[in-house]
């Protein structure tokens, strides 16, 4: 049987897991990953039946989405922290038993309090589940499988916005939105009870594994410091953040853009805007690929990448959102959406190589908390004011900007990323006595 070293931070490090079962950890993983994705986007293809059976405006509809966003953002790190100390694999359940619950509440909402209160609890069960996820992921895999397994893994969230919103829209239409809501919880409830029967925290961590990650922990002096400790990692909280502003703002968006100006009903709203969000994931993992392949052998060429993936989607869905409603538009915003999220991988592989091991839920604990406060949060609640203002077209048009400014954090990031992966393997030669010899090309 064949069998992946586990990606610790150096080789003494390492252990080995039965690579059959490790892609069944991954496989489940993803699976709950999708669930989370399907009860947050759900809404997005309801908007219109809430709009009118309520009659709510853009800016309180984009409220609902960016609550959510907002309580991943605040809590997404002392809860991956708790995670990393008490139980990734139990923390995991419970978050997956928790947003089911608060979705199947949704379901039952008979007002506005009522639906955002019920989203508010989305938010919190699925505050930290990315982060740790992806830990868990990266933790029975090779390290240079990072970019891809963190841009791979993460596209789940893309699958889980696109089965959320063709399934709830056609749902919707045929049954109602309650049934939508309804639909997604049971989903998540499934994956909930059968996550830690078959994932062990003993088979993902052996105890061998443990003791030598504790030991690597007390020989490096305060691991939780390489959180923030380069200019190079927190640029890269920033700029991945920033550029997920654009392309959370179009998949929460979409379905009510293609309803409002392309006279399409629920449910042929929301299954082409699950294309346009398939495009994006299919995009988030070649990406990640890409990056691998590209960047085995130099690390600096990632926020080259990421740089290049900011650009790009700004100037094909500036070009977009400039044309009228048609065909030619369409195409366009499939091609910007499909690397608009391709910093993803770049910047998970990243955070995880400026940062220790043993705080690898923690930091993408950090990272999620940049995309949700500078990107998922307050993307559509700034887009759905300004449209209440100037129409969503008109709001759509100024969202791809943001890129750039992203493009010049990464930059920024690229200007110092080298020094600090080096200071970084220097800080680790000179804590652990003996280990000159012992270098991790990171």
């Amino acid at each position: 049987m064949a069998f992946h070293p586990i990606a610790a931070d150096d080789d003494d490090v390492a252990v080995s897991v039965a690579r059959p079962y490790a892609w069944i950890v991954f496989a489940l993983t993803f699976g709950l990953l999708i669930s989370d994705y399907m009860s947050r986007q759900v809404l997005n293809a309801v908007f219109p039946m809430l709009k009118g059976e309520w009659a709510l405006s853009d800016g309180q509809l984009g409220l609902l989405s960016g609550i959510v966003a907002l309580m991943v953002g605040l809590l997404t790190f002392p809860l991956s922290l708790m995670a990393d100390r008490f139980g990734r694999v139990r923390s995991l359940a419970l978050m997956a038993l928790l947003w089911s619950l608060a979705t199947l509440g949704c379901a039952l909402a008979q007002d506005y309090p009522q639906m955002f209160i019920a989203r508010f609890m989305v938010g919190v069960g699925e505050a930290a589940y990315g982060s740790v996820g992806i830990a868990v992921v990266i933790s029975v895999f090779p390290k240079h499988m990072r970019a891809t397994l963190s841009s791979a893994f993460m596209a789940g969230g893309m699958f889980g916005s696109v089965l959320g919103m063709a399934l709830g829209g056609a749902i919707a239409a045929k049954l109602g939105w309650r049934w939508s809501f309804a639909g997604m919880s049971l989903f998540g409830l499934l994956l909930a009870v059968l996550y830690p029967i078959i994932v062990k925290e003993a088979r993902i961590a052996p105890q061998r594994a443990t003791n030598a990650i504790n030991q690597a922990s007390a020989k490096i002096k305060h691991p939780l410091r390489t959180l923030f400790s380069s200019r190079s990692v927190i640029a890269t909280y920033v700029g991945s953040g920033l550029q997920l502003f654009v392309g959370g703002t179009v998949i929460v968006w979409m379905p009510s853009y293609l309803n409002r100006y392309y006279d399409m009903g629920t449910d042929k709203a929301g299954g082409m805007a699950a294309i346009i969000v398939l495009c994006s994931g299919v995009g988030m993992i070649l990406c990640g690929m890409l990056s691998d392949r590209l960047c085995r052998h130099s690390p600096e060429r990632k926020v080259g990448l990421a740089i290049a993936y900011c650009l790009g989607s700004c100037m094909l869905l500036s070009v977009a959102f400039a044309l009228p409603p048609g065909l030619v538009q369409l195409s366009l915003i499939c091609l910007g959406m499909l690397i608009a999220a391709g910093t993803t991988g770049p910047a998970g592989a990243m955070v995880a190589n400026l940062t220790h091991y043993s705080v690898h839920g923690t930091a993408f604990a950090t990272l999620t908390l940049a995309n949700n406060m500078l990107g998922l949060a307050p993307g559509p609640f700034i887009t759905g004011r300004v449209s209440d203002v100037i129409g969503l077209h008109a709001a759509f048009q100024m969202v791809p900007l943001v890129s750039v400014l992203a493009a010049g954090v990464f930059f920024y990031a690229m200007c110092h990323y080298h020094k600090d992966i080096a200071r970084l393997r220097d800080e680790r030669v000179n804590d652990v006595p003996g280990t000159a010899a012992c270098e991790v090309k990171l």
